[in-house]
């Protein structure tokens, strides 16, 4: 009876043993992931998730749609306006001084004096406002900034050649007519305006297109340096209109300037013409968001040493978000620390 007990157990060990479900497969061991580094993002006002809008992923027409200008169809209107303004008072000096004067000559006659209205209207103003607002066209803007420096100091220089060559000629003028020099308040202001033009196109030289001056001179000098350059503009248009008014009033006997003579009308027309013309330039010149842009590959500077250890340490304080509060704000100073000296001509003024 013990046998056939201990078989019954042992068979029913058996069967409970059969019967018991199979244990679970162990679980595969995990393989350890490499952590993930977030990709860096362009300096900006705020850091853009790589996505449908992304500029990561646009690439190219991304940097091609940063360089487009707001206001460019009004923009246009009155570039060309301007031009064709400033070209029409070119044309009314000519036809000046060859249909009512003398024309023009190198005798010391009245021929040689026209060469002041024609080459201060030329090139002291049609030049130099067309060089005030080179840096804003904006098909230049894809060329090199040190390129459009030169041909901004180019224009200015022709400027201030044909401005040095009008005085030349009524200096001689008046010599030759035994007429006294520098007594009007027309040639007082007028020659000041060439003294302090010669010395903002020496400067503009010296510090902004020769690569001697330090940065930190450059930034103190460009709010100087745009600053006097409109000023000197509006002073000479001023100028402008005081001397061909003076001129009527001299030239203008029988009939006299106050009869309104077809002269006297031609030569008004041509005064507000330069009135325009100037305006045109100045609006043009003072708005912000006109002005070019910086420099698209400029590098940003950054606030700490730019060595590996800090650059590992920018991607590790992305993984919170007050790091990454803290990392833009560095970013957004770096950025505009950048665009400060891009704007003191640091970049490949006005």
């Amino acid at each position: 009876m013990r046998r056939d007990a201990r078989r019954g157990q042992g068979g029913g060990a058996r069967r409970s043993a059969e019967c018991r479900p199979a244990p679970a497969p162990a679980p595969a061991a995990s393989v350890p992931s490499r952590p993930v580094r977030p990709v860096p993002f362009p300096p900006g006002p705020s850091p853009t998730p790589p996505g449908r809008g992304s500029p990561l992923l646009r690439g190219a027409p991304a940097a091609h749609g940063a360089r487009k200008m707001e206001d460019y169809g009004r923009f246009l209107a009155l570039l060309a306006s301007a031009l064709l303004v400033g070209f029409m008072s070119v044309i009314l000096s000519l036809v000046w001084v060859f249909h009512y004067r003398e024309g023009l000559s190198w005798d010391g006659s009245l021929g040689e004096f026209n060469w002041h209205p024609v080459l201060i209207i030329t090139g002291f103003v049609f030049i130099q406002g067309i060089a005030i607002i080179v840096y804003r066209l904006p098909w230049t803007w894809k060329c090199s900034k040190v390129l459009m420096k030169f041909i901004h100091a180019g224009l200015n220089t022709i400027a201030m050649i044909l401005a040095i060559v009008s005085m030349v000629a009524v200096f001689e003028f008046h010599n030759a007519k035994n007429i006294p020099n520098m007594y009007s308040l027309h040639s007082w202001i007028g020659l000041t305006a060439v003294i302090f033009y010669s010395l903002q196109l020496f400067l503009g030289f010296a510090v902004f297109l020769l690569p001697f001056a330090p940065v930190h001179l450059r930034i103190a000098l460009m709010p100087i340096h745009v600053y006097s350059g409109l000023t000197i503009f509006a002073t000479v248009i001023a100028t402008a209109l005081m001397g061909i008014t003076e001129k009527l009033i001299f030239a203008l006997k029988n009939p006299a300037y106050s009869a309104s003579p077809p002269e006297a009308t031609l030569v008004n027309c041509l005064g507000l013409l330069l009135v325009i013309f100037g305006s045109l330039i100045l609006w043009m010149a003072s708005r912000p968001h006109w002005k070019r842009p910086p420099a698209e590959n400029a590098k940003i500077l950054r606030p700490i040493a730019a060595t590996p250890e800090g650059t590992e340490v920018e991607s590790t304080m992305t993984n919170s978000n007050a790091d990454k509060s803290d990392l833009r704000g560095n970013t957004e100073a770096a950025r505009k620390q950048n665009i400060k000296f891009d704007e003191a001509g640091q970049r490949s003024t006005m």
